[in-house]
Protein backbone atom coordinates (compact mmCIF):
# COMPACT_ATOMS: atom_id res chain seq x y z
CA UNK A 1 0.00 0.00 0.00
CA UNK A 2 1.41 3.36 -1.04
CA UNK A 3 0.12 5.42 1.88
CA UNK A 4 2.08 8.49 0.76
CA UNK A 5 0.32 8.55 -2.63
CA UNK A 6 -3.08 7.97 -0.99
CA UNK A 7 -2.67 10.74 1.57
CA UNK A 8 -1.12 13.12 -0.94
CA UNK A 9 -4.15 12.69 -3.19
CA UNK A 10 -6.46 13.45 -0.24
CA UNK A 11 -4.56 16.59 0.78
CA UNK A 12 -4.20 17.80 -2.81
CA UNK A 13 -7.99 17.53 -3.04
CA UNK A 14 -8.57 19.28 0.29
CA UNK A 15 -6.36 22.28 -0.42
CA UNK A 16 -8.80 24.29 -2.53
CA UNK A 17 -11.68 23.42 -0.19
CA UNK A 18 -9.64 24.79 2.72
CA UNK A 19 -8.65 27.92 0.80
CA UNK A 20 -12.35 28.61 0.15
CA UNK A 21 -13.48 27.95 3.73
CA UNK A 22 -14.42 30.35 6.50
CA UNK A 23 -12.50 28.02 8.84
CA UNK A 24 -9.21 29.26 7.41
CA UNK A 25 -10.56 32.74 6.59
CA UNK A 26 -7.88 33.45 3.99
CA UNK A 27 -9.45 36.78 3.05
CA UNK A 28 -8.81 38.27 6.49
CA UNK A 29 -5.42 36.60 6.68
CA UNK A 30 -4.42 38.46 3.51
CA UNK A 31 -5.57 41.67 5.21
CA UNK A 32 -3.12 41.03 8.06
CA UNK A 33 -4.89 38.71 10.52
CA UNK A 34 -2.59 36.25 12.33
CA UNK A 35 -3.63 32.59 12.02
CA UNK A 36 -1.67 31.44 15.07
CA UNK A 37 -3.39 30.67 18.37
CA UNK A 38 -2.44 31.81 21.90
CA UNK A 39 -1.16 28.31 22.77
CA UNK A 40 1.59 28.18 20.14
CA UNK A 41 2.41 31.87 20.43
CA UNK A 42 3.08 31.40 24.15
CA UNK A 43 4.91 28.11 23.72
CA UNK A 44 7.24 29.24 20.91
CA UNK A 45 7.82 32.82 22.06
CA UNK A 46 9.97 35.35 20.19
CA UNK A 47 10.90 34.33 16.64
CA UNK A 48 12.20 37.58 15.18
CA UNK A 49 15.47 37.03 13.33
CA UNK A 50 15.36 33.26 13.85
CA UNK A 51 15.27 30.56 11.18
CA UNK A 52 12.14 28.40 11.52
CA UNK A 53 11.31 25.09 9.81
CA UNK A 54 7.58 24.34 9.71
CA UNK A 55 6.99 20.63 9.09
CA UNK A 56 3.65 19.62 7.51
CA UNK A 57 2.79 23.25 6.87
CA UNK A 58 -0.27 22.71 4.59
CA UNK A 59 -0.82 25.82 2.42
CA UNK A 60 1.46 27.94 4.55
CA UNK A 61 -0.90 30.19 6.49
CA UNK A 62 0.71 29.52 9.88
CA UNK A 63 4.18 29.52 8.29
CA UNK A 64 3.54 32.99 6.90
CA UNK A 65 2.16 34.15 10.25
CA UNK A 66 5.52 33.21 11.79
CA UNK A 67 7.23 35.06 8.94
CA UNK A 68 5.14 38.15 9.65
CA UNK A 69 6.45 37.96 13.22
CA UNK A 70 9.99 38.12 11.90
CA UNK A 71 11.06 34.51 11.42
CA UNK A 72 12.97 33.31 8.37
CA UNK A 73 10.59 30.51 7.41
CA UNK A 74 10.87 27.28 5.44
CA UNK A 75 7.69 25.21 5.13
CA UNK A 76 7.52 21.55 4.07
CA UNK A 77 4.41 19.60 3.11
CA UNK A 78 3.49 16.40 1.29
CA UNK A 79 0.86 18.08 -0.91
CA UNK A 80 2.18 19.74 -4.05
CA UNK A 81 -1.15 21.60 -4.39
CA UNK A 82 -0.77 22.99 -0.87
CA UNK A 83 2.82 24.07 -1.51
CA UNK A 84 1.86 25.77 -4.78
CA UNK A 85 -0.87 27.64 -2.87
CA UNK A 86 1.59 28.56 -0.11
CA UNK A 87 3.98 30.09 -2.64
CA UNK A 88 1.13 32.01 -4.28
CA UNK A 89 -0.09 33.26 -0.90
CA UNK A 90 3.41 34.40 0.07
CA UNK A 91 3.67 36.34 -3.19
CA UNK A 92 0.24 37.91 -2.69
CA UNK A 93 1.03 39.26 0.78
CA UNK A 94 4.67 40.03 -0.13
CA UNK A 95 6.12 38.03 2.78
CA UNK A 96 9.32 36.09 2.05
CA UNK A 97 9.27 32.37 2.81
CA UNK A 98 10.55 29.16 1.24
CA UNK A 99 8.20 26.23 0.60
CA UNK A 100 9.19 22.67 -0.30
CA UNK A 101 6.90 19.89 -1.54
CA UNK A 102 8.20 16.68 0.05
CA UNK A 103 7.27 13.77 2.25
CA UNK A 104 8.74 14.37 5.73
CA UNK A 105 10.96 11.30 5.58
CA UNK A 106 12.18 12.24 2.10
CA UNK A 107 12.94 15.75 3.31
CA UNK A 108 14.84 14.39 6.32
CA UNK A 109 17.03 12.24 4.11
CA UNK A 110 17.80 14.90 1.51
CA UNK A 111 18.05 18.16 3.48
CA UNK A 112 21.25 19.32 5.16
CA UNK A 113 19.89 22.69 6.34
CA UNK A 114 19.64 23.44 10.07
CA UNK A 115 17.33 25.85 11.87
CA UNK A 116 16.94 27.71 15.15
CA UNK A 117 13.38 26.39 15.52
CA UNK A 118 11.52 23.35 14.19
CA UNK A 119 7.75 23.69 14.58
CA UNK A 120 4.76 21.48 13.78
CA UNK A 121 1.15 21.58 14.93
CA UNK A 122 -2.45 20.31 14.97
CA UNK A 123 -3.20 16.96 13.41
CA UNK A 124 0.23 16.16 12.03
CA UNK A 125 1.52 12.98 13.69
CA UNK A 126 -1.32 10.64 12.73
CA UNK A 127 -0.15 10.73 9.08
CA UNK A 128 3.24 9.23 9.97
CA UNK A 129 3.82 5.48 10.47
CA UNK A 130 7.29 5.77 12.00
CA UNK A 131 7.89 8.40 14.69
CA UNK A 132 11.54 7.41 15.08
CA UNK A 133 12.28 8.60 11.53
CA UNK A 134 10.22 11.73 12.16
CA UNK A 135 12.13 12.54 15.35
CA UNK A 136 15.45 11.94 13.57
CA UNK A 137 14.35 14.49 10.94
CA UNK A 138 13.57 16.98 13.71
CA UNK A 139 16.95 16.46 15.39
CA UNK A 140 18.89 16.60 12.12
CA UNK A 141 17.14 19.85 11.18
CA UNK A 142 18.00 21.67 14.42
CA UNK A 143 21.11 23.69 15.10
CA UNK A 144 22.93 22.81 18.30
CA UNK A 145 20.84 24.47 21.00
CA UNK A 146 17.90 24.85 18.61
CA UNK A 147 14.33 24.51 19.88
CA UNK A 148 11.64 22.04 18.82
CA UNK A 149 7.96 22.85 19.36
CA UNK A 150 4.97 20.55 18.87
CA UNK A 151 1.33 21.48 19.53
CA UNK A 152 -0.91 18.51 18.80
CA UNK A 153 -4.40 17.17 19.38
CA UNK A 154 -4.41 14.86 22.39
CA UNK A 155 -4.86 11.16 21.52
CA UNK A 156 -6.96 10.58 24.64
CA UNK A 157 -9.95 12.09 22.88
CA UNK A 158 -9.40 9.79 19.90
CA UNK A 159 -9.65 6.85 22.31
CA UNK A 160 -13.10 8.05 23.39
CA UNK A 161 -14.07 8.14 19.69
CA UNK A 162 -13.13 4.47 19.28
CA UNK A 163 -9.58 4.72 17.94
CA UNK A 164 -6.54 3.02 19.45
CA UNK A 165 -4.42 4.97 21.91
CA UNK A 166 -1.30 2.83 21.78
CA UNK A 167 0.82 2.68 18.61
CA UNK A 168 0.10 0.06 15.97
CA UNK A 169 1.85 -1.06 12.81
CA UNK A 170 -1.57 -1.51 11.20
CA UNK A 171 -3.08 1.80 10.08
CA UNK A 172 -6.66 2.99 10.10
CA UNK A 173 -7.88 3.24 6.50
CA UNK A 174 -11.08 5.26 6.13
CA UNK A 175 -13.19 7.27 3.74
CA UNK A 176 -13.73 10.67 5.32
CA UNK A 177 -14.47 14.27 4.52
CA UNK A 178 -12.31 17.10 5.67
CA UNK A 179 -12.91 19.26 8.75
CA UNK A 180 -13.95 22.60 7.23
CA UNK A 181 -17.55 23.74 7.03
CA UNK A 182 -17.70 23.58 3.20
CA UNK A 183 -16.78 19.91 2.74
CA UNK A 184 -20.27 18.52 2.04
CA UNK A 185 -20.14 15.42 -0.17
CA UNK A 186 -16.36 15.46 -0.40
CA UNK A 187 -14.69 12.29 0.85
CA UNK A 188 -11.23 10.82 0.33
CA UNK A 189 -9.40 7.69 1.38
CA UNK A 190 -6.96 8.47 4.20
CA UNK A 191 -4.40 6.32 5.99
CA UNK A 192 -3.51 7.19 9.60
CA UNK A 193 -1.74 5.71 12.63
CA UNK A 194 -2.30 6.15 16.40
CA UNK A 195 0.55 7.51 18.52
CA UNK A 196 0.52 7.73 22.30
CA UNK A 197 2.10 10.65 24.12
CA UNK A 198 4.81 8.38 25.52
CA UNK A 199 5.72 7.19 22.01
CA UNK A 200 6.15 10.78 20.83
CA UNK A 201 8.31 11.75 23.81
CA UNK A 202 10.44 8.60 23.63
CA UNK A 203 11.06 9.05 19.90
CA UNK A 204 12.33 12.59 20.48
CA UNK A 205 14.55 11.57 23.41
CA UNK A 206 16.02 8.67 21.42
CA UNK A 207 16.80 11.08 18.55
CA UNK A 208 18.82 13.31 20.88
CA UNK A 209 16.23 15.92 21.81
CA UNK A 210 16.21 17.03 25.46
CA UNK A 211 12.59 17.48 26.55
CA UNK A 212 12.15 20.77 28.41
CA UNK A 213 8.37 20.78 28.89
CA UNK A 214 5.25 18.72 28.27
CA UNK A 215 1.90 20.46 28.74
CA UNK A 216 -1.71 19.32 28.38
CA UNK A 217 -4.69 21.57 27.71
CA UNK A 218 -8.41 21.16 28.39
CA UNK A 219 -9.38 23.71 25.74
CA UNK A 220 -8.90 23.73 21.98
CA UNK A 221 -9.07 26.75 19.68
CA UNK A 222 -10.89 24.56 17.14
CA UNK A 223 -14.33 22.97 17.18
CA UNK A 224 -13.29 19.49 16.05
CA UNK A 225 -15.81 17.43 18.02
CA UNK A 226 -19.63 17.46 17.75
CA UNK A 227 -19.98 17.32 21.54
CA UNK A 228 -17.58 20.20 22.22
CA UNK A 229 -18.93 23.31 23.90
CA UNK A 230 -17.48 26.79 23.70
CA UNK A 231 -16.29 28.48 26.90
CA UNK A 232 -15.89 32.24 26.55
CA UNK A 233 -12.29 33.35 26.64
CA UNK A 234 -10.92 29.80 26.75
CA UNK A 235 -12.01 27.85 23.66
CA UNK A 236 -13.79 24.53 23.16
CA UNK A 237 -13.98 21.82 25.78
CA UNK A 238 -15.18 18.22 25.84
CA UNK A 239 -16.33 16.52 29.03
CA UNK A 240 -16.64 12.81 29.88
CA UNK A 241 -18.83 11.92 32.86
CA UNK A 242 -18.69 15.56 33.87
CA UNK A 243 -14.88 15.84 33.74
CA UNK A 244 -12.78 17.70 31.19
CA UNK A 245 -10.99 15.68 28.53
CA UNK A 246 -7.46 16.75 27.48
CA UNK A 247 -7.76 18.11 23.94
CA UNK A 248 -4.27 19.40 23.20
CA UNK A 249 -0.72 18.78 24.33
CA UNK A 250 2.54 20.54 23.65
CA UNK A 251 6.18 19.49 23.76
CA UNK A 252 9.20 21.76 23.89
CA UNK A 253 12.62 20.29 23.35
CA UNK A 254 16.19 21.29 22.58
CA UNK A 255 18.97 19.72 20.57
CA UNK A 256 21.82 19.52 23.06
CA UNK A 257 24.20 17.15 21.30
Amino acid sequence: MDYIAINKKAWDKRTQTHLDSTFYDVKNFIRGQCSLNPVELAEVGEVKGKSLLHLQCHFGQDSLSWARLGAQVTGVDLSSEAIASAKALADEIAVPAKFIAADIYQFGESSSATFDIVYTSYGVLCWLPDLSRWAETVAKSLKLGGQFHLVEFHPFNDLLDGYAYFPSQMPDIEEEGTYTENCSGEESTVVTWPHSCSEVISALINAGITIESFNEFAYSPYQCWPEAEYVEGKGYQVTHKGKQVPLLYSIKGKRTG
